[in-house]
């Protein structure tokens, strides 16, 4: 058993020798902040640029491209999908129609609307149509199955923050970019709102919406289920002026619990054109099967 001029003497020891040969010990240095020019914002700032561009747009006319990926670790694959042409219209408070075509032919891969919560869907190919709900989550290898209108419309329109059933606070943060001077990998500091809302219950974890400092425009926002899980993962990139105003060009989707991705690529866009009621009308055509999902 040491006494106590054994122990002195041993920590004596640790305190003196350096640290080198077998006592040495490396560690990785931290990243440097990015040059990049940033922007300083306030709380208030950020919920009135949302406010204002959620009044500002209230239609959408896209054409995009659209790829798509389903899998991961729970599907033990990953199958990535070809590139398809799609036609989007979008009309505020919650109307959606989507027409993908395959590429070369320009025949209809799909055909699906929503005025809300119901949706239908309409696969030619496979001769089905299917209505059901657009939240409902399901996992499948196919991923027209797997399209929700709502998903789509969530992530090309930002919705404006209710003061009524809504709380904003605002978390500085930072995330890893190129940095712009130097070329090399960097910590660039950015603004996060941190969505509360109000469901009758209780108040719960919304959305967060991500602003990058260089332009103080959304660059991600995430979407929580009640139980603080996230359900849907939307980055924006490359953003350019439509019709006086700015929008994402490159719009990925990630839906962790069903395992797919999608990515909008932006081709041709037109903000606030007039859409009759009409062009959300999607009918059960003759001799299709009905489906429910």
């Amino acid at each position: 058993m040491m006494d106590g001029s054994w122990c002195s003497r041993i920590l004596l020891l640790i305190a003196v020798v350096p640290l080198g040969g077998c006592f040495s010990r490396s560690r990785p240095v931290a990243l440097r902040t990015s040059t990049a020019q940033l922007q300083t914002a306030t709380g208030k700032d950020l919920i009135e640029r949302i406010n204002a561009e959620a009044t500002e747009i209230q239609t959408l006319k896209a054409t995009v491209g659209i790829t798509a990926s389903v899998g991961g670790s729970k599907l033990g694959k990953i199958t990535e999908y070809q590139e398809i042409r799609s036609y989007i219209l979008a009309r505020k408070p919650a109307s959606l129609r989507m027409i993908g075509l395959f590429p070369i032919l320009q025949n209809q891969v799909f055909d699906m609307v929503s005025s809300g919560q119901e949706f239908k869907l309409w696969i030619p190919s496979r001769n089905q149509f299917f209505a059901g709900n657009s939240d409902e989550a399901r996992s499948s290898m196919q991923p027209r199955g797997n399209l929700r209108p709502q998903v789509i419309f969530d992530a090309l329109l930002v919705q404006a923050i209710d003061p009524q059933n809504e709380l904003a606070v605002l978390e500085g943060g930072e995330h890893e970019v190129i940095d712009p001077g130097e070329r090399k990998l960097a910590l660039q500091p950015d603004y996060t709102l941190n969505i509360i809302k109000q469901n009758g219950r209780g108040w719960y974890l919304s959305r967060k919406v991500v602003f990058d400092r260089t332009d103080l425009r959304p660059h991600q926002q995430l979407f929580y289920d009640e139980h603080g899980s996230i359900v849907t993962d939307v980055h924006y990139d490359e953003y350019r002026e439509f019709n006086g105003m700015f929008f994402p060009t490159n719009i990925q989707i990630w839906r962790p619990r069903e395992e797919y991705s999608i990515k909008l690529v932006v081709t041709k866009l037109t903000i606030n054109g007039p859409i009759m009621d009409d062009q959300f009308v999607l009918k059960l055509p003759s001799g299709a099967g009905l489906a429910s999902r």
